[in-house]
């Protein structure tokens, strides 16, 4: 059977959504461990790392029907974790500690590490026992590897888009290619509605003019007339009255 709506949503098993989910792991942790519950920038790092994660899986699911939502989700995505990337960045600075250089020593153990291991329960357990600094830095190298990855996710989307075009064109087409395929079915079932309308016409047909020939039997029938009295109701009136007329009457006794 063919379909317009492509099954899609499968986003757990993209590696660009095991990066993010790590980088929300952590910070979740690193703002708990680092900085102040009623510091805003708590809230506001741990709402980004959300938003990065969440609308991967947002924009996969929205992928069925538009793929205008799918790529403008994604793009969301990278968005909120350039601002995470930031705020990390904003801690090392002002408090004086270093940013690794991505050619150093430690950024380049530290991304090697990261390329391999998606393990986020090893994460989890790593916040807990290194200093800020490492832990900033290894969440900074993770949001540039989840930045890579989220370009060539948009770039795939891109492409798919152009080589299958938007809901409303993928339907059109599955339409057309219902069409071509039940063509000779469609066809017979079109004769014989046709077939069906026409009988019925000549039934209605059929039914009008046995009514018009009733009511033309009906007018021409002769009709008696009842201001006429028929001839033997005079005749019968006439006798009576010449019985019981008194100059008639031989039994008078005027007459007499």
């Amino acid at each position: 059977m063919n379909t317009f709506l492509k099954k899609k949503g499968n986003c757990r098993s993209l590696r660009v959504y095991k990066v993010a989910k790590i980088i929300y792991d952590i910070t979740y942790l690193f703002t708990r461990r680092f900085l102040s519950p009623h510091d805003r920038t708590t809230d506001q790092m741990v709402q980004a790392a959300r938003s990065g994660k969440q609308n991967i899986v947002e924009g996969s699911k929205a992928a069925t029907t538009s793929s205008e939502t799918e790529i403008k989700l994604t793009n969301v995505a990278k968005a909120s974790l350039q601002e995470l990337l930031e705020d990390y960045e904003d801690y090392l600075r002002v408090r004086d500690l270093s940013i690794w250089d991505k050619n150093s020593a430690k950024a380049l153990q530290t991304r090697e590490f990261c390329a391999t291991h998606l393990d986020d329960a090893y994460y989890r357990q790593a916040v807990k026992v290194r200093s800020d600094e490492t832990v900033a830095n290894i969440a900074i190298i993770l949001i540039h590897q989840a930045d890579v990855l989220l370009q060539g996710l948009l770039d795939r989307q891109q492409s798919v888009f152009l080589t299958e075009g938007g809901i409303r064109e993928q339907m059109s087409q599955a339409r057309r290619q219902w069409r071509s395929s039940h063509a000779s079915s469609w066809s017979a079932a079109s004769v014989s509605e046709q077939s069906l309308r026409a009988q019925g016409s000549q039934s209605s047909q059929k039914a009008r003019n046995s009514r018009q020939g009733s009511l033309t039997l009906a007018d021409n029938q002769p009709t008696a007339s009842v201001s006429e009295p028929c001839p033997s109701s005079r005749s019968s009136r006439s006798s009576q009255s010449s019985q019981s007329s008194p100059s008639n009457n031989p039994t008078n006794p005027k007459q007499q």
